[in-house]
């Protein structure tokens, strides 16, 4: 499963939810027919429940779903904040240049020099970039995910290249 989001609150009393989207783009989420549901990020698919997608749209400075049979503020409370996911063969295809975060996991960070900087572990949503969390062994370096920084992304030969110092 690849994790999307998670659920932050419910929204109004007609069970909808307020949801955090780990990504720059949720509204591609109203091509997918359902989502699903975890309170474990890690969980097996089996762990997963999916809910049939009725409606999703921005609300300030983030967004809203509707899942079928979420009728009421109890029923989206009962929730809590779980993770949403989809299989990633339901998940609309990025355009060219765009990755979701789980294609960028494990790949190898190297810099313009060659030398390996890291694996990334994670990515953090700052608000302004995303920024990919790679580790060597006990160092961690803390990457901004922009153009001036990140040259390439080879997905094929798990490689990121980056602008950036063995030293930084």
């Amino acid at each position: 499963m690849v994790v999307l989001g998670r659920i932050v609150a419910p929204f109004g009393v007609h069970g909808w939810l307020r949801v955090h989207a780990f990504g720059d783009d949720p509204e591609a989420w109203k091509e997918m027919r359902q989502l699903w549901l975890s309170v474990d990020a890690e969980a097996p698919v089996g762990g997963w429940t999916a809910h049939e997608l009725t409606g999703l749209r921005r609300h300030g400075d983030g967004i809203i779903a509707k899942l079928a049979g979420i009728d009421d503020r109890d029923s989206s409370e009962a929730l809590g904040s779980c993770f949403i996911g989809a299989p990633r063969d339901a998940l609309p295809e990025p355009d060219p240049g765009e990755y979701y975060w789980d294609d960028l996991i494990g790949l190898d960070v190297v810099n313009m020099q060659e030398q390996f900087l890291g694996r990334v572990e994670s990515l953090i949503e700052t608000g302004a970039n995303q920024v990919l969390v790679a580790k060597d062994g006990e160092r961690e370096r803390l990457l901004p995910f922009i153009a001036q920084v990140v040259k390439s992304v080879d997905l094929s030969g798990r490689q990121i290249r980056v602008e950036w110092g063995s030293d930084w």
